[in-house]
């Protein structure tokens, strides 16, 4: 099994992420144990740490030399829906998308979710990209109002939960919703959104086992491997489970075989 990590924060010296070189390397060995072969790295874009692509491209460049053969590595950003990210990102979008292509991660503050959430998203749409609400289940303003995570979904977006959130590693909240999204048809992907090797690791294997228990090995395959290795490509996502038409109510057994794009 060859898993794809489309969020993570391995770049050294971007943002709250790894400080140095050589952390980033332990990182890098870290997934290549872990059966990772793919990763995405994505600093933030938000108002605590800019975003310049030139530093970002010389890192990758720096790691991807020192893995060459034994991880493949793109980029891409922590999209924050601020004034200025949303100002610029018009000029350019595949500045800010992952692996340059047409999809985007999107994090929302968790402090406060726009009224405007719902048109914005709409107009990253405009824009030819495909928003992917990132660890909604970390969010306790979208905890408390799921209906409007549902609603995006139902909108084209897709969500990525983070692998550690479903092991209990973020509490028991996130742990809470994030099987019960799962088992919802509300999760396209898992990821890592690793920071470090210790309280954030570079690390997708066990969670992807414990998806295949819960659900299908097939299920585990489409979040770990194909839906991401879709991203990495450009493509559309393969599986894209039936949506629960009311929160809490399961949609049946495993992601149907269906193919659903939404374009504006």
């Amino acid at each position: 099994m060859h898993m794809v990590d489309i969020h993570c924060h391995l770049l050294y010296g971007l943002d709250d992420g790894p400080d140095n070189f050589e952390t980033t390397r332990a990182m890098a060995e870290s997934a290549i144990a872990d059966g990772i072969t793919h990763i995405i790295a994505t600093p933030h874009s938000d108002p605590t740490y800019p975003f310049v692509p030139e530093l970002i491209r010389q890192r990758r460049e720096e790691i991807q030399k020192e893995f060459q053969g034994r991880l493949t590595i793109a980029t891409g950003c922590d999209f924050h829906l601020s004034f200025e990210n949303l100002q610029d990102i018009p000029k350019d979008p595949a500045k800010y998308s992952l692996n340059q292509k047409n999809y985007l991660l999107v994090e929302f503050a968790d402090f406060a979710v726009p009224a405007s959430a719902d048109q914005t998203l709409h107009e990253l749409q405009l824009l030819g990209l495909t928003p992917i609400i990132t660890h909604p289940e970390r969010n306790p303003l979208i905890r408390t109002q799921p209906e409007r995570l549902f609603r995006w979904l139902r909108q084209g977006c897709f969500a990525q939960v983070t692998a550690q959130s479903l092991l209990g590693k973020f509490g028991r909240p996130a742990f809470d919703a994030a099987r019960e999204w799962l088992a919802a048809g509300a999760v396209h992907f898992f990821a890592s959104d690793a920071h470090n090797t210790t309280t954030r690791p570079l690390k997708l294997r066990e969670a992807h086992d414990e998806v295949a228990k819960l659900h299908s090995e097939e299920t585990a395959r489409a979040l770990f491997v194909e839906n991401p290795m879709a991203v990495f490509e450009g493509r559309p996502i393969p599986f894209v489970p039936q949506l629960a038409e009311h929160l809490g109510q399961a949609p049946g057994a495993t992601p149907l075989r269906k193919k659903r794009f939404i374009f504006f």
